[in-house]
């Protein structure tokens, strides 16, 4: 990539910040015990309802709680250190796309817990297609483990 220093420091700065965003709400979640997505889920709208009440029965939810702590906190350490960060971002998009057809900010359908209102997009929209810009821009390489451990080179040469 031929980017600028400032660029370059931009993009690390937001990977690193979704990275904290993803890390801390799986922390949050992983030390209280009371948590559970299953009113979240229970809850759905749109096209997708019948699928996510499905994962919210008493069968799957414990699983389905389990797998969201743990993929937020590695996609959130994975950012933050600069690691793996696409297949951070590919499972980022994944998951934040679960979360946005959970509770889909389509006319006619009612968005509960919401912090505003939505028009088609919001604030899981956006945060996924930040993480398909950190997918095409990796920035690890200048600020992240790969930058302290770089991977060496082959020498194809005879010996």
């Amino acid at each position: 990539m031929n980017l600028s220093k400032t660029q370059t420091n931009a993009l690390v700065i937001f990977r690193i910040l979704i990275g904290w965003h993803f890390l801390y709400e799986g922390i949050t979640k992983l030390y209280n015990p009371a948590w559970t997505s299953k009113a979240y889920l229970a809850s759905a709208a749109g096209p997708f309802k019948g699928f996510f009440i499905w994962l919210s029965g008493d069968g799957l939810i414990s699983i389905v709680d389990n797998l969201n702590i743990f993929g937020l906190v590695l996609i959130g350490l994975a950012l933050i250190l600069g690691f793996w960060e696409r297949i951070a971002a590919i499972l980022g998009m994944i998951l934040l796309l679960f979360y946005y057809l959970s509770q889909p900010p389509f006319p006619g359908i009612e968005q509960i817990g919401t912090e505003g209102n939505y028009f088609l997009v919001n604030k899981n929209l956006i945060e996924a297609a930040g993480l398909l810009v950190l997918y095409f821009f990796p920035s690890g390489q200048y600020f992240g483990i790969p930058r302290v451990f770089p991977k060496t080179k082959k020498s194809t040469s005879p010996a």
